[in-house]
């Protein structure tokens, strides 16, 4: 079954986030207010939903410390989230100007 739009939408700001960041890396707690500040609602709920799976798609590694949890893109995530290599269930980015 195919994500929908805004789940697809999520991921993708997510790896585009963490491609971004020193050392590929970034906590939940700030993923849900870069996801949430380009415009996607997103819950802890839905957060962690989606680390998880981007996770299981090989694009991130999670660190769990309990009460912080840390995101770090892989390469291939890495390739995603620049539009080099497309996954089934992220959004693709549109064209940079």
């Amino acid at each position: 079954m195919a994500a929908n739009p805004e789940t697809e939408h999520r991921r993708l700001s997510i790896l585009r986030h963490l491609e971004r960041s020193s050392d590929y890396t970034s906590n939940a707690s700030i993923l849900i207010d870069v996801v949430n500040g380009v415009g996607v609602s997103t819950t802890e709920d839905q957060m962690r939903a989606a680390l998880a799976w981007l996770a299981d798609a090989e694009l991130i590694e999670i660190t769990d410390h309990g009460h912080v949890v840390i995101a770090t893109a892989t390469v291939r995530g890495a390739e995603v989230a620049l539009g080099r290599s497309v996954h089934p269930g992220v959004k693709r980015p549109t064209a940079r100007r």
